[in-house]
């Protein structure tokens, strides 16, 4: 009894097993003719290459001109220590050695205005030429961080942050006074032979007025235009 019921239910399991391996191959052969048939489509196709079109921006970046010679004039502001604040005019000339380091020679004057003693006493004690303030320096320069600007998508200024220092001669109440000078400033060039410069500098002198003897420190701001050639 036992073995005829072992065997009713090793064939249900064989018959069961049989037909679903006839569907999974089926199925296969139905899945492989499609894909031959897909296949046969699209290898009669032509191939097409699609290539993006890219529009490409040329972007003007000016140089420093091979001239290595600079010069400019500058206005602005200078602070002469006890003599207010006077509107300043300067002239410079400079020498780039390489593109890092330049040399210049600048002169600048300016007239200055009374002093408080010489308001409250209402006096003045500087003729109108001694109260002009003249100086002649030499100072070298160094480009410490060049770089670019870039006002818009195709138009790039190359920028340039320098320090400067150097020494000199100033003219002021009928004396001349030796000078010391250090500041930094910022070049922009707007073509290869066209920049504009923005300074600030402190002029500094060992001044005896009124009886009193002091290092002045004479501060200046300035704003200008060179050309290199």
């Amino acid at each position: 009894m036992e073995n005829w019921l072992q065997r009713i239910l090793l064939m249900t399991v064989r018959t069961r097993l049989t037909a679903v391996i006839a569907s999974v191959l089926i199925l296969f052969s139905s899945f492989s003719q499609a894909e031959g048939s897909q296949w046969s489509i699209n290898s009669g196709d032509s191939l097409q290459i699609f290539e993006p079109e890219v529009e490409r921006t040329e972007i003007n970046k000016p140089d420093i001109d091979t001239e290595d010679f600079e010069f400019g004039v500058s206005y602005g502001l200078m602070s002469v220590e006890d003599f207010g604040v006077s509107a300043v005019f300067s002239a410079r000339l400079a020498y780039h050695i390489n593109e890092y380091v330049f040399v210049e020679a600048i002169y600048g004057q300016t007239d200055t205005q009374k002093t408080s003693f010489e308001v409250l006493n209402a006096t003045s004690l500087l003729t109108d030429e001694q109260r002009r303030y003249q100086y002649y320096n030499i100072s070298v320069g160094y480009n410490l961080l060049p770089g670019e600007v870039f006002f818009c998508e195709n138009k790039t200024f190359v920028s340039e942050l320098y320090v400067v220092m150097g020494a000199g001669t100033t003219e002021f109440a009928g004396d001349q006074f030796f000078t010391l000078s250090f500041g930094m400033g910022y070049r922009l060039l707007l073509t290869d032979e066209i920049a504009v410069h923005v300074d600030i500098r402190d002029h500094m002198l060992d001044i005896d007025f009124l009886g009193i003897d002091k290092i002045s420190h004479n501060i200046e701001t300035t704003a200008g235009i060179t050309w290199f050639f």
